[in-house]
């Protein structure tokens, strides 16, 4: 019997309520920086002082503080703990929204923007995450979250035209402070507090393993591809809410390209997903799926005037986009060392941030330097070195990894008992983490002997 024939465990009634809520504060706050991207291109030019670069500025900055502040935050959140943190990163995020609010110049909603992000949560709401589940619900709470976050993504490029026009940006941006305000109280009544905090090494950085991590050629790659890919995507939206007005469509009616496509898109990946997972052939998929993005760039710079063009391209970026976001993460899990995804994912997710920030900042220079359509061929260069970096990877195994509870033990049982773990079959990876009462495992579920691994436990 392997891990993958266990029974499903059920939710308790309080970890409902804590991956319902943290979902819930984690994808409103993605919301209110994400609905900025279909429409702040197009209003800009009311600011004072406004330029491309500016303006690719601000619809970056976000990222910077992003990715400086979520892991000093989350370790932070292991001292003082996490709902400290969170108020304070949602306090943080309500005045960048009122500073963007209250702007007449673009260098104010830059500053609004970096405060925005400087108020990083991610890595204490995932702490938060693991210290109200069990080992056996939280990879569910954990997955909740993330899906809440792509839909937050898609919500945004739907819902931001409409907004933008009723509203104006500052009227967004308003918006965001409220949507701050409800995740406090979403924090305060819904999410309950932990009856303790605790490392929890598959889901939140630890100090002493980010020099074994940042040495990890195949993860290394993993991060590098998650950059390039939100470096393309958000400098796409440098300029594409621009080529859609000019091919015809008024910004009201973005909306009306972006629903069909960001449906269409969910349903696309589908298949892919399941060739790369069933079927074994993550790398093709990979590389295809980064070819076809370097293609669609270059569609871009080639047929913007045309709109049915642009919302064909725009499926297959936004099906490629979904399909990276779904991969790699699973990648990173399965290339990492046991006991160390927390880790490993904290540096993917600043590498994703780092991207988002530098694609502001190239797509609003190219814009300014070589005009609009430049800013596509920067999105094909990038993808062209995401491409040699892909085809030159080699795939990490495939390898489950499994968390077993072995209650109190004594400090001497670790290495021996990491030794006898070893041993079993199946088992390629172990480290006994006796503080936490567990050992983190990587397993080849169809080598595994299931009934010997479930005796370490029992025995606990």
């Amino acid at each position: 019997m392997t891990p993958s024939h266990q029974p499903l465990v059920a939710f308790t009634g309080l970890e409902k309520r804590a991956a319902a809520g943290l979902a819930a504060i984690f994808s409103t706050r993605m919301l209110g920086l994400f609905m900025v991207l279909p429409v702040f291109a197009l209003y800009a030019h009311d600011l004072d002082g406004a330029t491309p670069l500016l303006v690719g500025l601000a619809i970056g900055a976000y990222g910077l503080t992003q990715a400086l502040f979520q892991i000093p935050l989350g370790l932070l959140s292991d001292r003082i703990g996490r709902k400290p943190v969170i108020y304070g990163g949602l306090v943080l995020f309500a005045i960048g929204s009122v500073v963007a609010a209250l702007a007449d110049g673009i260098e104010m909603v830059i500053l609004g923007r970096v405060l925005q992000g400087s108020g990083a949560i991610a890595a204490a709401t995932i702490a938060l995450t693991a210290d109200l589940t069990r080992d056996a619900v939280r990879t569910r709470a954990m997955a909740a979250i993330g899906i809440s976050v792509a839909l937050s993504f898609a919500a945004a490029l739907v819902v931001g035209p409409p907004l933008a026009r009723w509203l104006g940006i500052s009227g967004i941006f308003w918006l965001t402070a409220f949507l701050a305000i409800v995740g406090m109280l979403v924090l305060a009544y819904v999410v309950p507090d932990p009856a303790r905090s605790s490392v929890h090494r598959e889901a939140q950085p630890v100090l002493d393993q980010f020099a074994g991590v940042l040495g990890n050629p195949t993860l290394l790659r993993l991060d590098l591809g998650i950059f390039l890919l939100h470096l393309t995507m958000v400098s796409l939206f440098v300029v594409l809410p621009l080529s859609i007005e000019s091919a015809g469509l008024a910004p009201v009616d973005h909306w009306l390209l972006y629903l069909p496509v960001v449906l269409l898109a969910i349903v696309a990946m589908v298949p892919f997903i399941i060739m790369a997972e069933r079927g074994g052939k993550v790398k093709g998929v990979l590389l295809g799926a980064v070819t076809a993005m370097c293609a669609s760039m270059v569609g871009f710079y080639l047929f913007h005037q045309s709109i049915w063009v642009v919302g064909f391209l725009l499926l297959v970026m936004f099906t490629v986009f979904n399909l990276m976001e779904a991969i790699l993460p699973s990648l990173v899990s399965k290339a990492a060392r046991a006991g160390a995804r927390g880790t490993a994912m904290g540096v993917f997710s600043s590498s994703q941030f780092v991207g988002a920030f530098l694609g502001g900042l190239l797509g609003g220079l190219a814009h300014q330097s070589f005009g609009a359509d430049a800013v596509y061929l920067v999105g094909a260069a990038t993808s062209l070195v995401w491409i040699g970096l892909a085809a030159t990877m080699a795939m990490p195994a495939n390898l489950t990894a499994h968390v077993l509870s072995l209650g109190e033990q004594p400090a001497e049982e670790g290495l021996g008992l990491e030794a006898r773990l070893l041993a079993i079959p199946g088992v390629e990876d172990a480290v006994v983490a006796l503080d936490e009462g567990v050992a983190y495992l990587k397993v080849d579920s169809g080598r595994l002997d299931w009934a010997t691994l479930q005796t370490f436990s029992a025995r606990a």
